[in-house]
């Protein structure tokens, strides 16, 4: 009775695991599609951008987020929340108004709730923090996923 309830467990945890959403197989693919052009490695560093913000935005150039690395940075620290603040479509802030990328995540509104909800179940159920790090909690933290 123990080995079946052991394979059971293991099947279960790797059916899981196999729908988990990673940056390999799931991100960086809609990364490269929908974002790289103005994020790529050719980009500038967060804190370059930071020093001269109005420059780059008139180059349409953003942060770098070439990589994993880079990437994770804009959710959980140092810009916390950023990435998410970006692509966010609105529906659960107050003023209703999306983020600034949040139109780059496909040519349709369809296409965009798609990738969003990628992107969300990249960052982990109850991980979406449209803050900044002063107003994150350890509880929020601890929802981030971001599985590489």
């Amino acid at each position: 009775m123990r080995p079946t309830l052991i394979l059971l467990a293991l099947f279960a945890s790797s059916t899981a695991f196999a729908d988990e959403v990673t940056y390999r197989n799931d991100i960086r693919p809609l990364w490269e599609q929908k974002c790289i052009a103005c994020h790529g490695e050719a980009a500038p560093s967060l804190a370059e951008f930071d020093e001269n913000k109005e420059k780059y935005k008139q180059l349409s150039q953003g942060p770098r987020m070439n990589d994993y690395a880079n990437l994770i940075a804009f959710v959980g620290w140092p810009d916390t929340g950023a990435l998410m603040r970006r692509l966010d479509d609105g529906a659960n802030t107050k003023d209703r108004k999306p983020g600034n990328m949040y139109e780059n995540l496909g040519a349709d509104e369809a296409e965009r709730q798609k990738n969003l909800s990628l992107f969300k179940a990249w960052v982990g159920e109850g991980g979406w923090f449209l803050g900044k790090f002063k107003d994150l909690d350890k509880p929020t933290l601890m929802k981030m996923k971001v599985a590489e």
